[in-house]
């Protein structure tokens, strides 16, 4: 085979493993749509039901539960029915949530049906990077798996869009009636297109060639390598065997070591937490009625929300282009520096923040440096933390382990998310500007850890992972 040819079949092989990895990534563009929509309907939902601040964050984060529960349960489903299966049964549950949020008797029933979205959330967060890393080749591996991350801050960014389209038509008030509903009940709804855009993909995409070998599908698992990888599938169907260390499916019993579990499966842990305690859910769920608290009006809120996203997507893009070139190490202790300095300056700023009657209003100026505190802050946690640690979950254990141990680690994701989640609106209204120096002290805390504890997994195949 000329040189030419053999070009063209690796670019060949590139551009259909891009296809399914897009496919696949489709599920975290409905967990960033998911976990982001309710940031319009907030104000509205506590005018409808009349619940107070710490019974609307409980209701916020409902949803954070069923995701921990979800990525709990996602990695041992995926190996007894295989990864395309999970992200039809994620798909499922995306639409029965966007139909049951959208038609709530009362705020219980919303929390019930958040949870219902939890749960697809959860199992989508765990299946998509473990998808992606077991169909990419090792030199594209960390750009693929940024797609995740990519489409996570698309699903926010169309939600916000959504979410200001549909209240700007209802005269400015997610409130206010639109039709047959109320327009924060069409914010919900309108989630159920792209699950079942999902759906269809998910129905159509080839099963991980990992997880074909492991259930001794080695016909089928060779079809999908020859489409896939560039180099012969036998010697990497062997590699996998090897790798996989016996045909025995994963348990979490598998993860135990020393200190409860093994070491690589506790700095995974400590990376998704961290990733969260940084507080940069925070931005997406509460904006709204964040900038509302500081005097901005409803409709200009969500415009200012949408700004982020799209501060939001340029760091993601940022972090695509960089992971596969200066690796993940790299990218997390720059990102980790610049959400600390961020942070300090956003919590400085709100420090000036005047209440009279109850009304919180901000001088221009440190108004001014807050939303730019606050976009420098999200535009370094895209460029590392968002895009790096979904990659790392996805690559950085071992194969025999990795469904369970990426299970375990994106549940941990899900459950620093709640915490920060619920506990957001009683520290707010108990100081603010407290508030965000926590976070900075997070952020600190991160770029030791990764300077101490993580390895460079740049360039290294899936087989090679735990090798040393």
């Amino acid at each position: 085979m000329s040189v030419d040819q053999t070009r063209g079949r690796s670019t060949d092989h590139l551009a259909h493993v891009v296809m399914i990895a897009g496919a696949a990534a489709l599920g975290g563009f409905l967990f960033g749509y998911d976990t982001s929509v309710i940031n319009g309907a907030v104000g509205a939902i506590q005018e409808n039901f009349g619940v107070g601040a710490a019974l609307t964050g409980v209701t916020v984060a409902a949803a954070l539960l069923g995701s921990a529960l979800g990525a709990a349960i996602a990695g041992g489903i995926a190996d007894r029915i295989g990864r395309t299966r999970v992200m039809q049964v994620a798909a499922v549950l995306f639409i029965i949530s966007a139909i049951g949020s959208a038609l709530p008797f009362t705020v219980w029933d919303l929390a019930w049906w958040r949870i219902v979205g939890g749960v697809a959330v959860g199992i989508a967060s765990m299946i998509g990077p473990a998808y992606i890393a077991e169909v990419a080749p090792a030199a594209y591996r960390g750009r693929l798996g940024s797609l995740q991350q990519l489409a996570i801050v698309l699903g926010i960014a169309v939600s916000q869009l959504v979410n200001y389209a549909l209240a700007s038509s209802a005269g400015g008030s997610a409130s206010a009636q639109l039709g047959p509903l109320d327009t924060w009940q069409w914010m919900l709804a309108v989630e159920a297109v792209p699950a079942l855009i999902y759906l269809v993909l998910a129905s159509v995409i080839p099963e991980s060639p990992r997880f074909l070998v492991r259930a001794g599908r080695i016909d089928q698992a060779r079809g999908v390598l020859q489409r896939i990888e560039s180099e012969d599938a036998d010697t990497k169907i062997e590699e996998i065997r090897n790798a996989l260390g016996g045909e025995r499916k994963t348990r979490l019993s598998d993860l135990r070591g020393k200190f409860g579990v093994l070491p690589i499966v506790w700095v995974g842990m400590a990376i998704a937490a961290l990733q969260q305690f940084v507080g940069i859910n925070v931005i997406f769920y509460y904006s709204s009625t964040l900038w509302q608290s500081v005097g901005v009006e409803e409709s200009n809120s969500l415009l200012l929300s949408l700004f982020t996203s799209i501060v939001n997507i340029i760091g993601t893009i940022v972090a695509i282009a960089l992971v596969d070139k200066i690796g993940r190490k790299p990218l997390l202790v720059v990102g980790s520096l610049g959400m600390t300095i961020a942070l300090t300056l956003t919590g400085w700023a709100f420090s000036y923040a005047n209440v009279v009657d109850g009304e919180t209003t901000l001088p221009f100026a440190w108004g001014a440096l807050a939303l730019v505190s606050a976009s420098a802050f999200v535009f370094f946690f895209a460029a590392s933390w968002g895009v790096v640690m979904w990659v790392l979950l996805g690559e950085m254990f071992p194969s025999r382990i990795r469904a369970a141990a990426l299970a375990l680690g994106t549940a941990t994701n899900w459950i620093a998310n709640w915490v920060v989640t619920v506990t957001f609106p009683s520290m707010q209204a108990w100081n603010l500007p407290v508030t965000y120096f926590i976070y900075a002290a997070f952020a600190l805390i991160s770029l030791f850890f990764v300077v101490r504890y993580l390895k460079e997994t740049k360039g290294r195949s899936l087989e090679e992972m735990g090798t040393s």
